[in-house]
C-alpha cells in the first residue's frame, strides 16, 4: 500500500516540542511578541526562542527561513490586531480615521515589536487586507485613481512613522522616558521671553500638549486635505 504523503504545512504543525506543546506559526510569533516586550530586541533570538518554547532553535526553521522572516510575521500579526472587528461604515472619513488610529494603536501597543517592523514590507495577507481596506475607502470616496495612490501613500507613511516615533519613546527606559517628559516643564517652561519670544508664549500649552502623540491631529489634518480634494 502506498504511503499518503502529508503536506509540510500538516506535517509541521503536528509535531510537538520536548515538552509536547505543538508549534505553529502563531504561537511562535506570539512568544517573540513576549520576548521582545521583556527583553527589547536583542533578546529576540533563536536561542532564546528555543528556551522559551523548549524546543531546539533549529525547530523554529521549519516554520520561517530565518529571524528576518519571523520580524516580518510579527509586523503582519500587528497588522491583522488592528483590523480584528472592523468593517467599513461607508462614511470615508470616519472609516479612515479607524483604520488609522487601529493601526498606530497596534503598534504603540507593542513598543519593541513596532520599532522593528514599521518599516518593513511583509507582503502578507493582513498587510495586503491593510492596503485594500485603505484603497477601497479612498476609491469609495469617489477620488481618481491618482489622487488614491498619493493620499493612500501620505496615509500608511503618516501612520507608520508615528507608530514608530511613539513606539521608540515608549521602549525608553522609564527613567529616560520620564526625563524626556519632564524637560518640557523644567526647560521649556522657563525659556526667557526675551530671547526665546514664541517659545515663552506658547510654552504653558507646549508643556503638555508635547507628552502625547500628535498623531490623531495629524490624522485629521491629512483627512481634511483630502475632504478638500473631493469638494474640489
Amino acid at each position: 500500500m502506498p504511503k499518503i504523503v502529508v503536506s509540510e504545512e500538516k506535517r509541521r504543525r503536528r509535531r510537538p516540542t520536548r515538552s509536547g506543546t505543538v508549534l505553529s506559526e502563531q504561537l511562535i510569533v506570539e512568544t517573540a511578541l513576549r520576548l521582545l516586550r521583556e527583553h527589547g530586541s536583542a533578546g529576540l533570538t533563536a536561542r532564546r526562542l528555543g528556551l522559551a518554547l523548549d524546543c531546539d532553535p533549529s525547530t523554529l526553521y521549519r516554520y520561517f527561513r530565518g529571524m528576518d522572516e519571523l520580524t516580518l510575521a510579527i509586523g503582519d500579526t500587528l497588522i491583522g490586531q488592528a483590523l480584528r472587528g472592523w468593517s467599513p461604515s461607508g462614511n470615508w472619513r470616519d472609516d479612515l480615521r479607524t483604520l488609522g488610529l487601529r493601526i498606530h494603536g497596534a503598534y504603540v501597543s507593542h513598543p519593541q515589536a513596532a520599532v522593528l517592523t514599521t518599516s518593513r514590507v511583509t507582503g502578507r495577507a493582513n498587510e495586503l487586507a491593510a492596503d485594500e481596506a485603505v484603497l477601497a475607502v479612498l476609491r469609495g470616496a469617489g477620488l481618481p485613481v491618482r489622487d488614491v495612490v498619493a493620499v493612500y501613500h501620505a496615509f500608511i507613511d503618516q501612520t507608520l512613522a508615528f507608530a514608530a516615533l511613539d513606539a521608540a519613546s515608549l521602549a525608553l527606559p522609564n527613567a529616560a522616558l520620564r526625563s524626556d517628559e519632564e524637560m518640557w516643564q523644567s526647560t521649556y517652561r522657563r525659556v526667557p521671553a526675551a530671547t526665546h519670544p514664541h517659545i515663552a508664549e506658547v510654552a504653558p500649552l507646549l508643556a503638555p500638549e508635547m507628552v502625547d502623540s500628535a498623531y490623531p491631529k495629524a490624522l485629521d489634518l491629512l483627512l481634511d486635505g483630502v475632504a478638500a480634494r473631493l469638494s474640489r
